[in-house]
């Protein structure tokens, strides 16, 4: 099992920055990928951005490309979101998920998923 808790959401103004957290516990490895996924009011959830645990592979969806940045951090077992330029569009909770075995944009084959962090942008 791995539990996965996201934290650093909020209300921020366009152009504006958040740095979101995702504090992974249990049994995580290093053959696990770290996605973050969001999922706006009335829409499917959409992919962000995802990392390899071992190897820092990463990959982003092109709405997030250079502005959004994904990394981990081994000592304290956690996957960051960086996120600046911040859109009206990027309002959306936020949810971190991991997928025990591959690399993946779908959400299918994350097995485990935080409880989301919400995140507002003004225009």
């Amino acid at each position: 099992q791995v539990q996965l808790v996201e934290s650093g959401g909020g209300l921020v103004q366009a152009g504006g920055s958040l740095r979101l957290s995702c504090a992974a516990s249990g049994r995580t490895g290093s053959n696990y990928f770290v996605g973050w996924f969001r999922q706006a009011p009335g829409k499917e959830r959409e992919f962000v951005a995802v990392i390899s645990w071992s190897g820092g592979i990463t990959y982003y969806a092109d709405s997030v490309k250079g502005r959004f940045t994904i990394s981990r951090d081994y000592a304290k077992n956690t996957v960051y979101l960086q996120m600046n330029s911040l859109k009206p569009e990027d309002t959306a909770a936020y949810y971190c998920a991991a997928n025990p075995s591959q690399y993946s944009t779908s959400s299918v084959g994350y097995a485990y998923w935080g409880q989301g962090t919400q995140v507002t942008v003004s225009s």
